[in-house]
This record gives structure tokens, C-alpha cells and sequence, in this order.
């Protein structure tokens, strides 16, 4: 009894794993040939890199300056809004600002008239920002950054400052304008690196005050400064650097979210009547809040990001062109070698391939280049501010898929016109 012939194996090979096999040998194929002419894909790419690097760069320190404001603006409490003489955030030119300069100032007195009317408010504090300097102890100095600010006790919990030791201000201490003062968390540990603040005294402008009470320690959001700070009694500071000339802020903290639009209602009605801003009139001051800064600025780089969209867009443009047209030069000096890869058996969609990918593969890389200087020039803001870097991946991912749009678009016609090439006349070219 004869054994049953053994039967050949039969290796299936499915669809994707050979499209797959294909794509993976067309992209090292493409490797080759930029290695193989350096220069020129170095001037080709060139253009990509232009235009992603002015996309990501411009991206990347929108981001950075709208993680500084946010930050900033993080130092106020929840259901807080804040009224001001001057807007906190002006894009327009010398002749809209002139409005602002005619307004008349926000006085102390219009200041605690609002803090006995506003009967909705939580908390209604008083603040102005008097001086910038250096700020000495008997141990140590500051560097001359610090500042010096001068507030009510109502400012405490609209700006979220905590007391950590001591105490805050009291009325006591406004009312008759003590020499009395609370330091950031940073600038009392830099002052006073062996032991507590409390009882000590500090020179600000060359002035004494005892120091009453520190704050908690508010984190490196913004490189320490929001721990940089001495606060003394609003009234003590007016006495000593001038009221008449000077617009205080007004903070106000609602008693919650429900009662937000409210409480910033009846404050914009007290102070209207009290400046006698007249029916129908603009108020002459600026109410605004974490919200609606952040919310104005994204409408202005809004319009930024949308120019250099465009701008960027005719750079890629005309990368484009310069790709499709060293690509038909590719294919021209490489005719002889498209013919014998079509003489062993290529398909027009294997030489379309390789043309595309290569195409592909020239647009990322010098998207991904741009991409790297544009994210590393951008972060230079984050720098400058003092904030962590931003790399934004939303925009990075946007760059590449326009960079393998680019490829594909201007590499298609120098493709097609490869794999249309007849194999005879090209196995016979020179």
C-alpha cells in the first residue's frame, strides 16, 4: 500500500499584508533616494520646513501666552470679577486708548460706597499696585522685582490669598493706615531663611513695617512671582504715594455662580450712579473676569492663527510645485530603472507607490524638522514668561497630515506619469 502523496503547502498571502509589505518597501526605496541626492532633497524640503516651521512656532507661543494669561488670572478667586478704569487687555491703536485716559479715576471713596451697597457681593476688596523694588530684613535682601501692593481685607479672599501664618488685614488696620505688612510665601522665606516672619521688621522703599501675617505658597505657575509680593493697607500706601492721581480696582466675589450675573448687575448700577454715567451711555470703566479676558484674547489671536494659516498654506503651495518638479526630474533619470522593475514583473500601481511614498516621505521630513524648530522657537515665550513649554499636539499633528497631503497632491502627476512610462522605451533610454 502506497503512502499518500505529500501535498505542496500553499502560502496564502492576504491583501493588506502584501499592501502593507509594499508601502514598507516603497518607504525605504524613498530613504535611498533622498540619501542618494542629498543637496537636493535638502533645497526641496526646504520649502516644508518654511512653512510648517512659521505655522508651529506662531502656534506654539499662542498657546504659551494663553497658558501665561490663564495663569495670571488663576490668582482670582472662584466667582470673582474686577473693575478698573483701564481694560486689563487693549489691542487697538492711540486713538482708542484716548477714551480710556479721559475717564475719571475710581477713587476710594466710589470704592467703599460699592462695598456698602454691593449687598449681594460676598466680598468686596479694594486694591492699587504702588511700587517695584528691593526689599530688605536684617538677614537678607530681594532682588529689585518685588512688589508692593495695598488692599482691603475684602481683596484677601477675591484674590485667593490664604493666609498661612499670622494674620490678614483688618479694618483696624486700613482705618488708621498702619505700617503693617504681609509678604508672599517666597519673599519671606528668602528674607527670612531661619525662621518665622512674624513680628519682624521689613524696608520697602525705604520705610519699616512689621511684618503681620505670610501666605500660603502659590506655586511656580508663573516662575514664583505670584509669591513675590508684599501687601500693606491700602490707605497707608495712598498716604504715602499719592490718591488724587491714582484709580484703584475694584474686586468683587460673588456669593455664587447662580448669583454671578446678578451681583455684577448691581455693582455696574451703583457705580453708573455714582460716577453719573447717564442713561443709554457706555460705562466709563471695565468690568471683566477670568473668563472674558481669556475669552477676548482668543478672539484676537483667533484672526492671528487664520494669517498665518494662509501665509503658511502659499509657502507649502509653493514647496509643492518645487516637489512635483523634482520628482519628474526623478523620473527622468531614473527611466532605466522603472523599465526593468516593470520587465520583472512591477505593476503601474508598484511604481505609483514608490513615486508617492517618496514624494511623502521628502514633505515629513521636513514637516517633522519644522515642527522640532517650530515648537523650540515658540517655547522661547515660555522662556521669556517663566511658564512650563508648551508643545502643541493638536497643531503638530495638523502640520504632518498637511505635510502627507502636500506629498501626496504634488507627487500623484510625476507618479502617474512613471508608471505610464512604456517598459520597452524605457529599458532602451540613456
Amino acid at each position: 500500500m502506497t503512502a499518500p502523496a505529500t501535498q505542496p503547502r500553499v502560502v496564502r498571502r492576504y491583501p493588506g499584508s502584501l499592501l502593507l509589505a509594499e508601502i514598507k518597501e516603497s518607504f525605504f526605496m524613498a530613504m535611498g533616494a533622498l540619501a542618494a541626492h542629498k543637496l537636493r532633497s535638502a533645497l526641496t524640503l526646504l520649502g516644508v520646513l518654511v512653512g510648517v516651521f512659521s505655522i508651529i512656532v506662531v502656534m506654539t507661543a499662542m498657546r504659551v501666552l494663553q497658558r501665561n494669561i490663564e495663569n495670571d488670572l488663576s490668582r482670582l478667586g472662584s466667582q470673582t470679577f474686577q473693575i478698573r478704569k483701564w481694560p486689563a487687555v487693549y489691542f487697538g491703536g492711540p486713538e482708542g486708548f484716548e477714551k480710556f485716559w479721559r475717564r475719571k479715576n475710581i477713587t476710594l471713596a466710589q470704592g467703599r460706597a460699592v462695598m456698602d451697597k454691593a449687598t449681594l457681593a460676598l466680598n468686596v476688596g479694594l486694591e492699587s499696585n504702588f511700587w517695584s523694588g528691593e526689599v530688605s530684613s536684617r538677614y537678607d535682601k530681594s532682588p529689585p522685582n518685588v512688589g508692593l501692593i495695598g488692599a482691603t481685607p475684602g481683596g484677601f479672599p477675591a484674590r485667593n490669598w490664604i493666609i498661612g501664618e499670622g494674620r490678614g488685614l483688618n479694618d483696624t488696620d486700613v482705618d488708621s493706615a498702619k505700617d503693617v505688612c504681609i509678604l508672599g510665601y517666597r519673599l519671606a522665606t528668602l528674607l527670612f531663611p531661619l525662621g518665622s516672619a512674624l513680628g519682624e521688621r521689613v524696608k520697602i522703599d525705604g520705610i519699616n513695617y512689621t511684618v503681620i501675617g505670610v501666605l500660603e505658597e502659590k506655586g511656580a505657575a508663573l516662575g514664583g512671582d505670584q509669591d513675590n509680593f508684599a501687601v500693606i493697607p491700602l490707605t497707608t500706601g495712598l498716604n504715602r504715594y499719592g490718591a488724587i492721581w491714582r484709580s484703584l480696582s475694584i474686586l468683587v466675589q460673588a456669593r455664587d455662580q447662580a448669583a454671578y450675573d446678578d451681583t455684577v448687575e448691581q455693582v455696574r448700577g451703583i457705580l453708573r450712579a455714582i460716577r453719573k454715567v447717564q442713561p443709554g451711555a457706555e460705562d466709563d470703566f471695565e468690568v471683566f473676569s477670568n473668563d472674558s479676558l481669556i475669552e477676548q484674547f482668543k478672539n484676537f489671536t483667533f484672526t492671528v492663527r487664520i494669517g498665518v494659516a494662509v501665509i503658511s498654506s502659499i509657502a507649502l503651495v509653493a514647496a509643492g510645485i518645487g516637489i512635483m518638479n523634482i520628482m519628474l526630474v526623478s523620473v527622468t533619470e531614473r527611466t532605466r530603472e522603472i523599465g526593468i522593475r516593470r520587465a520583472i514583473g512591477a505593476k503601474k500601481r508598484n511604481i505609483m507607490t514608490q513615486f508617492i511614498m517618496e514624494a511623502i516621505v521628502l514633505c515629513e521630513v521636513g514637516g517633522a524638522i519644522g515642527v522640532a524648530l517650530g515648537i523650540a522657537g515658540g517655547n522661547l515665550t515660555a522662556y521669556f514668561f517663566e511658564v512650563p513649554p508648551v508643545i502643541p499636539l493638536d497643531w503638530v499633528m495638523i502640520g504632518l497630515l498637511i505635510c502627507s497631503v502636500v506629498g501626496i497632491v504634488f507627487g500623484t502627476y510625476p507618479a502617474f506619469k512613471a508608471a505610464n512610462l512604456d517598459p520597452i522605451d524605457s529599458l532602451r533610454y540613456e
